[in-house]
C-alpha cells in the first residue's frame, strides 16, 4: 500500500513498557515509557535510559483516559512514532486513544479520540496511517479494527474503515502493518487464527483472510525483513514464522518451534533481523531464536532460557534500544523492569533491574 496519508499466565496482569523517544540519540541514551493502565486515570510512566543501558524514573504523565486496572493481554497498546516525537496510548477502560507529544519537559497530551469500538488493546502506525484493534467482544460489543489519519498531533477517524475480525469475541492480541505496508495482521488468541487485511491506496481494508495458526493461542508478533511474520504461541509454548505474499496469503516457514518454556506471550525481532525473543510468562524466562536467511527459527539455548527474570516474575512485554544494544522486559509478577545487554551472538547479559512498576501496567514499544 502506498498511502499518503494460556493460558492464564498471559491474561489478567499484563504489564508493558514502552521505549519512548530519546531526546538525544546514539551515545546520549534514550527513554522508556509504560502505561500504568489505572482504572480511574491512565498515565504514562517515563524512564531515562543511559548509555550503559541502565534506567531511572522520570515521572508520570496523564493520558486523559482510563485504563482497565487489570492488564490488557496484548502487545502494542502503547506506540512510539518512527520519528520519536509522539506517543500513542490505548485507554482500554474509556475506549479512547491518546496522543502525547515528546518535549524537553516530558510528555504533553496533544489529542484524545474515540477508538472506533470498545476496549482498544493494540496500535500500529505507518507514515500517517494508524490502526487500532478493539477487543469489544469481551465488553458486549464486537472485535474490530479501525483506521485513523495522524497529522500535526491529531487523530482523525478514517471514514468507513472499521472491519470485523473472524468472530465477535476472538481475544485479539496485536495489530501491525506488514513491512511493505500492503496489509494488516491481527492475532486472535481464543480462535487460534491470524487475520490478514489487504489495504488499498486509500488506507481501507479491501479484503480479509483468516489463517489457522501453526501453534495454539497466537499472541504477540513482530514483522521482520521481506514481509516475514514471527508469532509467539502461548498455548503450545512455541513460536512460528510465516511468509506474507503480495496477495495477503500466509505460508508457514517454521511451524511451532518450542521455547521449552511456558506461556511465551510476547515476541520481538532484533533490529538487525538476526534474532527473535519471546517473554515466557509462565517460566520467568526469555527465549532467544536465531533467524536463518530463509526466515526459519532455531532455538539459541537447548533449554530455551536465553535470559532469566526469576521465579514467579511473570515476564511480559519486550522492547529494545534504537541501536539494538539493549533489550528490556517488564515482569508484572514482581513489578520490575529488566535490562539485558544483547551480545553479537544473540545471548543476553543481565543488567540491574528497576522495581516499583504497578501490576496493572500494559503496553510496550521501543526506540
Amino acid at each position: 500500500m502506498k498511502n499518503t496519508l494460556f493460558t492464564n499466565y498471559c491474561g489478567g496482569l499484563a504489564i508493558g513498557l514502552s521505549l519512548l523517544a530519546a531526546t538525544a540519540r546514539g551515545d546520549e541514551g534514550g527513554a522508556l515509557y509504560t502505561m500504568d493502565n489505572a482504572a480511574g486515570a491512565n498515565h504514562v510512566l517515563a524512564f531515562h535510559r543511559g548509555v550503559d543501558g541502565f534506567v531511572t524514573s522520570m515521572g508520570s504523565f496523564a493520558t486523559g483516559g482510563a485504563g482497565t486496572g487489570a492488564g490488557l493481554s496484548s502487545q502494542g497498546s502503547i506506540l512510539l512514532s518512527k520519528d520519536s516525537r509522539w506517543v500513542f496510548a490505548c485507554n482500554a477502560g474509556s475506549s479512547e486513544i491518546s496522543v502525547l507529544a515528546v518535549t524537553a519537559q516530558g510528555l504533553t497530551l496533544s489529542d484524545k479520540v474515540d477508538s472506533g469500538g470498545k476496549g482498544p488493546v493494540s496500535l500500529t502506525l505507518r507514515q500517517n496511517l494508524l490502526y487500532a484493534v478493539n477487543a469489544g467482544g469481551g465488553a458486549g460489543d464486537k472485535d474490530s479494527i479501525t483506521g485513523f489519519i495522524f497529522a500535526n498531533g491529531k487523530l482523525l477517524a478514517l471514514p468507513e474503515s472499521t472491519r470485523a475480525l473472524s468472530a465477535d469475541n476472538t481475544g485479539p492480541g496485536q495489530v501491525s502493518f506488514t513491512s511493505d505496508g500492503e496489509a494488516l495482521v491481527v492475532t486472535e488468541r481464543t480462535t487460534s487464527l491470524i487475520d490478514a487485511f489487504q489495504l488499498g491506496a486509500d488506507g481501507l481494508a479491501s479484503s480479509h483472510k483468516a489463517f489457522q495458526s501453526a501453534g495454539t493461542t497466537p499472541f504477540g508478533f513482530d514483522v521482520g525483513h521481506d514481509n516475514r511474520l514471527f508469532v509467539s504461541e502461548a498455548g503450545t509454548g512455541s513460536a512460528s514464522s510465516y511468509q506474507v505474499s503480495e496477495d495477503g496469503e500466509l505460508a508457514v516457514i517454521s511451524a511451532a518451534v518450542s521455547t521449552k518454556q511456558a506461556a511465551p506471550c510476547w515476541l520481538i525481532v532484533s533490529r538487525d533481523g538476526r534474532y527473535a525473543y519471546t517473554a515466557n510468562a509462565g517460566s520467568g524466562s526469555i527465549s532467544g531464536y536465531s533467524i536463518n536467511s530463509n526466515g526459519s527459527l532455531v532455538l539459541l539455548n537447548a533449554d530455551g532460557r536465553t535470559g532469566v527474570t526469576g521465579d514467579h516474575s511473570h515476564p511480559v512485554d519486550l522492547a529494545q534500544s534504537h541501536d539494538g544494544r539493549f533489550l528490556y522486559n517488564l515482569a508484572n509478577g514482581n513489578g520490575t523492569l529488566n535490562a539485558f545487554q544483547v551480545n553479537p551472538d544473540g545471548s543476553l547479559q543481565p543488567l540491574v533491574a528497576v522495581g516499583g512498576i504497578p501490576a496493572s501496567a500494559a503496553g510496550l514499544a521501543g526506540h
